[in-house]
């Protein structure tokens, strides 16, 4: 079985303008599922609720918007910026969100399992209650966040830093002498 590339499945999918998204948005529509967006640039938007489900999106610019209650399961954002997005009790299961930034988004109680966040920028994150069981925040800043009743079982942690973040607790996680822990010190075997 040939392996199929990422661009192959993006030539399949339906291509929607962001402009036009937020058009079909504002007149009530909700369900976008497996659309490809070239580029998502809507600082401050209003998408509370959206479904985005297997969607790719190619670049988002999305700092500030509402993205409370989204679906956004198995979503791509090859590069993106979220910052300061609000996220909460959004669906990112399986969600691919390697080196996007994140930083001071409010993602309380949202379910990111098996998410790969990996070289994500989640510093001053608000994770409160978060499910990230499973997901892979290899290398990932977590400087500041909050990560009080978030569950960790089997969340990697390699290389991540988590200096100054708040409630972690990484006994079910994954981690290796290479994650930085919310004290400043390096993770060892005896933690």
């Amino acid at each position: 079985m040939c392996p199929v590339s990422l661009q192959s499945i993006c030539n399949l999918m339906l291509t929607l303008d962001f402009p036009d998204l937020l058009d079909r948005y504002g007149l009530g529509e909700r369900q976008f599922q497996q659309v490809f967006l070239k580029f998502a640039d809507g600082f401050d938007c209003d998408l509370r609720e959206i479904d985005l489900t297997a969607a790719v999106i190619d670049k988002a610019y999305l700092p500030y918007s509402n993205l409370s209650q989204a679906k956004l399961c198995g979503v791509v954002i090859k590069a993106g910026n979220l910052g300061d997005a609000k996220l909460l009790s959004a669906d990112l299961t399986q969600a691919r969100l390697n080196t996007v930034n994140l930083s001071r988004a409010d993602l309380r109680y949202s379910c990111l399992i098996g998410a790969d966040l990996r070289g994500c920028n989640l510093s001053r994150a608000d994770l409160q209650g978060a499910n990230l069981q499973g997901a892979d925040l290899t290398g990932a800043d977590l400087t500041g966040a909050n990560l009080s009743q978030a569950k960790l079982k089997q969340a990697c942690f390699n290389g991540a830093t988590l200096f100054r973040a708040a409630a972690v607790n990484l006994n079910t996680a994954e981690c290796d002498r290479t994650t930085i822990l919310p004290n400043g010190h390096y993770y060892s075997d005896s933690n």
